[in-house]
């Protein structure tokens, strides 16, 4: 078997170019990469990565803790599962999926945390790992999210710039970040347009949009747009629109927010925001493992912008109308 001596041999460089190069290779040229590569290849050396954690005192395992309840997420969670194990698989790191119980079994070198509700910050102040959160907050802990504020500002305009005189805003009864963000955008648009608000909030379930849509209907002029907080209350809404005989989008319109699977179900597919979710994902990953190689740094956070993508549930923008 080939040692890390016989690969610098091979490329004619030193055992500690070979090391730089096999665990920090930004740290060194394009050229002197590939010909380590070239020597590693030639000889199928393999690094000893359970070798360089024993040393370093690494585990090589990042675990993530899911706070919410899958049941009201999925398919969501897979598309940031895999862009969050693409970023961990460049440092031969290993994603561990934990549950409240299981939180402290086995040891790790960091935690990816989401579905973090406002009751859940007090206990995670008191964990030493490193910790990047998947959503944004308000108490100071790095984080990846997508612009909240921005998506329903942007999915109000649009429903305005769709010739909709009445736009209702459906959104998801949870104190926390995220969910007040995509509230407040709604509210700054509609403020911008001159037009009442009127606010709906609810489970994040769409048997329950429905419900409260069918209750609700007789408030409902035609011309009326929903604007929904999840892809997963605008099913419910488009649901209970069209058992009420409403015609959509000539009579009402539906927009939803996320952009991952749930949007295309429908009949007709919803218009929605989109979120990058794997590449937010992958974000999440890079930034916890720099906060681990710089042992609990700050990261700060990123923010990524949403995509409108326009479906069959809105009519098209009407010429004149501010988009």
């Amino acid at each position: 078997m080939a040692t890390l001596g016989d690969v610098a041999a091979k490329a004619h460089v030193s055992k500690m170019t070979v090391s730089r190069v096999i665990n920090h290779p930004e740290k060194v040229t394009k050229e002197l990469r590939d010909l380590v590569y070239a020597a590693m290849s030639e000889l199928n050396y393999q690094p000893n990565f359970a070798a360089k954690a024993l040393a370093n005192n690494r585990t090589q395992i990042v675990k993530l803790f899911i706070l919410e309840r899958m049941d009201t997420v999925e398919p969501y969670y897979m598309n940031l599962l895999a862009g969050l194990a693409d970023a961990l698989d460049e440092k031969n790191y290993a994603l561990q999926l934990v549950t409240k119980n299981s939180l402290d079994v086995g040891n790790c070198d960091g935690y990816v945390v989401t579905g973090m509700r406002n009751k859940d910050y007090g206990w995670l102040e008191t964990v030493e790992k490193p910790i990047v959160l998947y959503g944004e907050n308000q108490m100071g802990f790095d984080y990846v999210d997508t612009d909240n504020i921005l998506g329903t500002r942007t999915s109000t305009n649009y429903a305005f710039a769709c010739g909709y005189t009445t736009v209702v805003f459906v959104g998801i009864n949870l104190p926390d970040s995220f969910a007040e963000s995509r509230e407040k955008g709604y509210t700054l648009a509609i403020a911008a347009h001159h037009a009442p608000p009127k606010v709906f909030r609810m489970d994040n379930r769409s048997h329950i949009s429905d419900q409260v849509i069918t209750k609700h209907f007789a408030e409902f002029p035609q011309n009326t747009c929903f604007v929904c907080a999840s892809d997963r209350l605008a099913i419910g809404v488009e649901r209970a629109v069209q058992r009420q005989g409403g015609q959509i989008p000539d009579d009402y319109g539906v927009i939803g927010f996320d952009g991952v699977f749930l949007d295309r179900i429908g009949s007709p597919q919803l218009t929605t925001i989109r979120q990058p979710v794997q590449k937010m994902g992958y974000e999440t990953g890079r930034m916890v493992l720099h906060k681990i190689e710089e042992n609990g740094t700050p990261q700060g956070h990123e923010v990524f912008v949403p995509t409108l993508v326009p479906r069959g549930t809105t009519r098209p923008p009407q010429e004149g109308q501010p988009k």
